[in-house]
């Protein structure tokens, strides 16, 4: 069975690596300080920087679920743990274990005491000379009662755990696809920026097109992030499968479990009725074994549910104090500052160059009255002026509104058409218009770049004030904790019942046992008597 440490980091590891993997140049580009070159031409959002340090430079920190996660800690001295939610602290996991010590003691308790009690009887049964004993019409038949009892109770329980791990599993499945989700969109979204600055550096119109440091600049950003979205999706998909395959041996354990024990108790309560002692006895090694393991299985369970309702409040006190540096960090960290920085401040250079680069070939060459003479930019354009493409950026890059007049990116192509004329082989007007078909071409191309990417500032603004982060784990909390919470706790309450009833079940199949052969004895003995008082 894996470790309960292991199996929570196998159920975030795709998160952790769906944010991790982006900013693999963390630490040398945030000491370099590569945000637009070193200008910083625009601010830093205020969230990211008490993330990146307070005013005195350190990062401030909270303690995540610190009332709930106040456990004494057995390798402290049984002192409480005060340092919150951390699953990466072997103190929290020591403490957050010691909440299922009562089930690890009792499985320990009824292993040693339950197999010296067998072999208690063996050896009274095999040493001691067999005596007159009596029968017990009473205890015969509260014997038989409380073995039924615990039957239904065994059944009643398998059927809770059946259930709880059906929609345990489910509920994992459904959190895991979640997250897998959200990175697989990371890495979509990533790919589709490097794909619209790839096609922005190609861009042309007439003698027109982006400055070399631009592209030189785009090189890098596509270096950096192509990187890490091929290792984020190669990752996602390995960790995908590996977090699947120990879901499903889970369930099919719990499965095997439900099963095995039903079947254990079915079988010791017909044995006992019919008699079949040498059957009954063998049963009652292997539950006693079986009891063993279920009760740690139940411990192990009741443990992993403390730690999901752990997470699941550390989630919701970190959605209220995102600016915090906390224990989540090792589980779902921010993108570097630097990082996410430099790709949002190229994707803005880009779109202004890209725009004013438009405009100027509208006002310079496509609005121009062509002289009387043949010139440099004459192609007799003619008819109404070409509008404008509308700037979203100022020379600061901050964001400004569209004027009257301005187009917008989205359907400027649409709008450019009606401006094309007919042309010779010379690329010459032959009719009214000011845009020439390749000038159309490549500014609405242009035009497209420009609204690709605006449509993604927002994922990429995402990436700076780590919204992306809060807003993964308030899908969490919100939609998936509450099954996680309560299916977890039906699996280790149907472990629990089935544990105790088998548990008891052994017991009374040894007293029903001792009782039945017993009253075999009696009638036996009193056949006997009332024979010889007859043959008198």
């Amino acid at each position: 069975m894996l470790s309960l440490k292991a199996l929570l980091f196998l159920l975030l590891t795709v998160v952790s690596h769906g944010v991790s993997s982006i900013t693999p140049q963390q630490n040398q580009q945030s000491a370099a300080g590569v945000v637009g070159g070193g200008s910083g031409i625009f601010p830093v959002r205020i969230e990211r920087s008490i993330l990146e340090g307070g005013s005195n430079g350190e990062n401030p920190s909270l303690i995540l679920a610190e009332k709930r996660t106040r456990r004494k800690d057995p390798i402290n001295g049984l002192k409480y743990y005060t340092g919150g939610w951390n699953i990466s602290d072997d103190h929290y996991i020591s403490s957050v274990s010691f909440t299922a010590a009562p089930l690890f003691g009792i499985a320990a308790i009824w292993f040693v005491g339950f197999g010296l009690s067998l072999l208690l009887i063996c050896s009274c049964y095999y040493c001691r000379r067999r005596t007159r004993y009596g029968y017990s019409r009473t205890a015969y038949a509260f014997s038989l009662a409380f073995l039924s009892l615990f039957t239904i109770t065994v059944i009643v329980g398998c059927v809770v755990l059946y259930t709880g791990q059906g929609k345990f599993h489910k509920s994992t499945s459904d959190t895991l696809n979640f997250v897998v989700h959200h990175s697989k969109d990371t890495v979509h979204n990533l790919n589709n920026v490097l794909d619209i600055l790839a096609t922005a550096k190609g861009i042309g119109i007439d003698q027109f097109s982006l400055p070399s440091e631009t592209k030189n600049k785009i090189d890098r950003v596509d270096k950096m992030i192509n990187k890490a979205a091929t290792d984020l999706d190669s990752e996602t998909t390995n960790n995908e499968k590996n977090i699947q395959d120990v879901l499903n041996a889970v369930r099919l354990a719990l499965i095997i479990i439900a099963a095995v024990m039903l079947l254990v108790a079915l079988l010791g309560f017909l044995f006992s009725i019919f008699g079949m002692q040498v059957l009954v006895y063998i049963l009652v090694v292997l539950g006693w074994i079986l009891v063993t393991a279920t009760f740690i299985l139940c411990g192990i369970f009741l443990t992993l549910h403390n730690v999901m309702g752990d997470t699941c409040v550390a989630m919701d006190e970190w959605f209220q104090n995102p600016t915090a540096h906390t224990a989540l960090d090792e589980i779902l960290p921010c993108v570097d500052n630097a990082t996410a920085q430099e790709t949002l401040f190229q994707s803005k250079d880009v779109t202004f160059q890209l725009v004013e680069m438009v405009n100027k070939v509208i006002i310079n060459v496509a609005n121009i009255e062509p002289p009387l003479f043949p010139g440099f930019f004459s192609y007799n354009q003619s008819g109404p002026l070409v509008p404008i493409l509308c700037n979203p950026l100022n020379a600061d890059k901050s964001y400004r509104k569209c004027q009257a007049g301005e187009l917008d990116a989205v359907n400027a192509s649409q709008v450019w058409k009606d401006y094309v004329c007919q042309v010779s082989t010379k690329d010459i007007c032959t009719n009214v218009g000011r845009l020439t078909p390749k000038m159309y071409e490549q500014m609405s191309a242009a035009a497209n770049v420009t609204a690709g990417l605006s449509n993604y500032g927002p994922f990429l603004a995402g990436l700076l004030s780590c919204s992306f982060v809060r807003d993964t784990f308030t899908g969490i909390h919100k939609d998936h904790c509450p099954g996680l919470n309560r299916y977890s706790r039906w699996v280790y309450i149907g472990l629990a019942m089935v544990s105790a009833a088998v548990m008891h079940s052994l017991v009374l199949w040894v007293l029903y046992a001792r009782e039945r052969r017993h009253r075999k004895y009696t009638k036996l003995a009193s056949a006997a008597s009332a024979q010889s008082s007859f043959a008198k």
